[in-house]
């Protein structure tokens, strides 16, 4: 198994809940969950430019002392937020590292694609992921930026008009909610070839009559144990260079229990891949 680092980033600004401070203590009860070799903590500030520069150079660091791009270093980066904002920097350096082979699968309730303009809320939460293709506020964009057709949406139900069109507009591939392992499969393949793949939870992505401690709980989600198939079905194919973990208000002693059993088995399957 693959040496596993924990970065965790309490980040909370980036979100439109209104629970939305209980994302740091989520940060650091997922990170906490981790079974890692390393560790770390990224103390993160009132302005989103200056928390995602910190967490550039935390991930930057894990290269050595040479300050060489993250993922340069063996082993599996499970970042724990926070807010989805909080993937933009793990997610650009994997792509800046992997180029065109990077497949980012996408498991979320909402598909995080808004741009500045069509945001209802405003939150960059919401935005993460179209920043993350070129479009999003100044200084919360990556420096190389995804095509849109690396990314493949997976348990992603609820989408905003201009989300819709932005998904459609670019061919995106989007799965069904209730995603099939094998379809899943064929579309990081599609991607490219010998892709390697960042995987991306949002914890909203889970069914809310399973688990509730999330700011945007959403019908119709995955159940714990289809998500950890999907994942482990992910691994057991392709190379998973990044981890993250996202988007946990503690609320419910239930769904802190859950998630001290799905976790570790997540990331056990990741590291093994």
């Amino acid at each position: 198994m693959s040496e596993v680092t924990v970065v965790e980033v309490p980040q909370w600004r980036g979100s439109a809940a209104p629970t939305s401070k209980r994302l740091r203590e989520g940060a650091r009860l997922l990170a906490g969950m981790v079974d890692a070799d390393r560790r770390v903590r990224v103390e993160v500030d009132d302005d989103l430019v200056s928390t995602s520069a910190k967490v550039r150079a935390a991930l930057a660091d894990l290269g050595g002392p040479s300050l060489r791009p993250s993922f340069e270093t063996e082993g599996l980066v499970v970042t724990a937020g926070g807010d989805c904002g909080v993937e933009l920097q793990p997610v650009a350096a994997a792509r800046k590292r992997y180029g065109h082979r990077l497949v980012v699968v996408w498991f979320d309730a909402h598909a995080d694609m808004n741009s500045p303009a069509s945001s209802p809320s405003g939150a960059y939460h919401g935005m993460v992921l179209r920043a993350l293709t070129g479009e999003g506020p100044e200084g919360l964009v990556p420096d190389q930026a995804l095509r849109p057709q690396q990314i493949v949406l997976a348990g992603v139900r609820d989408l905003d008009p201009g989300e819709l069109a932005f998904v459609r507009d670019q061919g995106i591939r989007h799965l069904p909610p209730v995603v099939d392992a094998a379809a899943l499969v064929r579309a990081i393949e599609a991607v490219a070839e010998a892709p390697v793949v960042y995987v991306h939870i949002d914890l909203d992505v889970l069914d809310p009559q399973a688990f509730e401690s999330v700011g945007s709980p959403t019908p119709g989600g995955l159940r714990p144990g289809e998500l950890l198939a999907l994942v482990t079905a992910v691994a057991e194919r392709f190379p998973v260079v990044g981890l993250g973990l996202m988007e946990y208000e503690p609320s419910r002693k239930e769904d802190q229990e859950l998630l001290s059993e799905l976790v570790p088995r997540v990331v056990a399957a990741c590291a093994r891949s």
